[in-house]
């Protein structure tokens, strides 16, 4: 016989699980001496919020669930914001909760809330664990489910009488399975449409951010040519600093991006999902959009593709190489004339010195700093903007932002995670005031797991994304404003080290010596906002109409 906590660590060690972040409770002691038999680490963090966001992190950048652990009651409703930004981001998380006994408890309904039935909305399976015998199926489905296209949240509740039972449950191995591949016709159909055009396009989505998928295409553009452009969650998935970007559709509409897509008569479409606002380029009659994901698409009055190729991306990508040849009355000399225009104005402000220093001269100076390996973990707010247009990657999942839930508060934990993830890479995360103070608790977490991390504070003492949206909209400045604590000694309070460029000409500098330093470093940053309405709403869509 078993004791039904061992059997649960058991499981999650088959399935490959390295790490488990969060905050236990009374609850989970029988599941907390468990793990500390295990092989698996604990990550014990200040908030199960910031739990729940590493483990989604672990996900994303392994594609395995990322493992996070709360109590009940109001640990388990701390977990709910970190749910949605793994469901809506695909992001392969689990998240394990305690409950009271349920076979009989002397508490009544003390802290009791039902947390299935709250996760339900939120995940792609939610189960209480009411028997030790099912476990090992039970913990086999959800991380099944997790992991599977497309990847999402679950959870499973482990009572506590239950955690604590006797059990001759056996674990059941995973399954060999392989993802359906696209049908031969549907390739035949898309591949007749990319070779009529006259001006194609490729799109990468956050679906096509997946290893073998990035091979692929890397396969596809060398062979084809074809120029591409990404959404905010598809950055990386090919290099940016390369002949054929034409850039990130960051801004809905008028950017020189869209001028692209204005021009295209066909855009191949890998790995696009909804849950991103789209680059607006459904116009009807104007050209053929292919859909090219593990599922069919989802009909949106802003998406409503005419060819769908549905299958393992990677393998489709890979089937259209092999159908296709460069043709020769393919034309992309609009392509390069909207590529030449957006290179230039991207490069427009990068070496500005004014100070409180404007966010692209920010984005070019941490470029500059880091190599084509390292990660910049984004917290939400307009300076994503600028990172998500003006920061080239050169690899996937080294731009880690999200634009499906655009929380706050994310930045600083995703950043703790992606350095556990992957130790030998620098990682910056770069947050606002408003994000950082959400989840500012875990600098402790980070200074206390010894970790080299460099958290960039852009500080505007307001909600500055949602001040320049009231400002656009000849609001008056209402509500916005905010104060702060002195951040260099915030930082030092929790044993990191906290400093203060002067001037632009200091930040890099500084950047680049806390980068080489052991430990975790503070850098916060005065930040200029006031011109960002002027350039993104009149600047942009001038120059950019501008290109013939």
């Amino acid at each position: 016989m078993t004791k039904a906590s061992d059997l649960f660590v058991s499981a999650l060690e088959a399935e490959g699980v390295e790490v488990v972040f969060g905050i236990p409770g009374e609850e989970n002691l029988d599941l907390l001496e468990s793990l500390r038999n295990s092989s698996i680490r604990l990550v014990l963090t200040r908030h199960e919020q910031a739990a729940g966001f590493m483990a989604a992190t672990w996900g994303r950048l392994t594609g395995k669930a990322g493992v996070c652990l709360s109590t009940l009651g109001p640990g388990a409703t701390n977990l709910v914001t970190a749910a949605a930004y793994a469901q809506l981001g695909a992001m392969p998380m689990l998240m394990i909760t305690g409950q009271k006994p349920i076979r009989s408890s002397k508490q009544g309904h003390f802290q009791i809330v039902d947390v299935v039935d709250m996760m339900r909305p939120l995940t792609k399976y939610t189960r209480q664990l009411v028997s030790a015998d099912t476990i090992p199926a039970r913990v086999r489905e959800a991380v099944r489910r997790a992991e599977e296209e497309r990847p999402g949240a679950v959870h499973l509740e482990l009572p506590q009488d239950i955690a604590g039972d006797d059990t001759d449950a056996r674990l059941i191995p995973a399954s060999a399975s392989r993802r359906p591949l696209a049908e031969h016709k549907a390739i035949d159909a898309a591949a007749r449409a990319i070779r009529q055009a006259r001006r194609p396009l490729l799109m990468l989505g956050a679906g096509a951010n997946r290893k073998t998928t990035a091979s692929m295409l890397c396969g596809f553009i060398d062979k084809l040519r074809i120029p591409f452009f990404s959404t905010q969650m598809g950055k990386g998935v090919l290099d940016e600093t390369g002949p054929l970007w034409m850039g990130n559709a960051a801004l809905s509409d008028h950017d020189f991006v869209h001028r692209a897509i204005d021009a295209a008569d066909c855009i191949i479409n890998i790995g696009h999902d909804v849950i991103e606002k789209p680059p607006f380029f459904m116009r009807e009659g104007r050209r053929t959009v292919i859909h090219v994901n593990y599922a069919g698409a989802e009909v949106d009055p802003v998406y409503f593709p005419q060819i769908e190729v549905v299958g393992d991306i990677a393998n489709a990508v890979w089937q259209l190489t092999e159908a296709l040849e460069p043709q020769s009355h393919w034309d992309f000399a609009c392509f390069d004339r909207a590529r030449g225009a957006m290179l230039a104005h991207l490069d427009d402000r990068a070496g500005d010195d004014r100070f409180p220093m404007v966010s692209q001269r920010i984005v070019a100076d941490v470029a500059a700093a880091l190599g084509p390996e390292d990660i910049v973990c984004l917290d939400n707010g307009l300076y994503k903007i600028w990172f998500a247009r003006n920061f080239r990657c050169r690899r996937p999942n080294t731009l880690l932002l999200d634009n499906a839930l655009a929380t706050m508060g994310a930045g600083l934990p995703s950043a703790i995670a992606a350095r556990i993830v992957h130790p030998d890479r620098k990682v910056v995360a770069v947050c606002g005031d408003g994000g950082f103070l959400m989840n500012s608790q875990e600098l402790e977490t980070a200074v206390r797991l010894g970790i080299d991390l460099v958290v960039l504070v852009v500080r505007d003492d307001a909600y500055g994304m949602i001040k320049w949206k009231q400002q656009h909209e000849d609001y008056p400045n209402f509500g916005m404003d905010l104060g702060n604590p002195d951040f260099v000694k915030y930082a030092e309070a929790y044993g990191a080290r906290g400093h203060r460029p002067s001037s632009a000409a200091e930040f890099l500098p500084l950047l680049r010596r806390v980068l080489e330093t052991p430990g975790v470093d503070l850098i916060d940053v005065p930040l200029d906002y006031s011109d960002d309405d002027r350039i993104l709403n009149d600047d942009i869509p001038r120059l950019s109409a501008a290109v013939a």
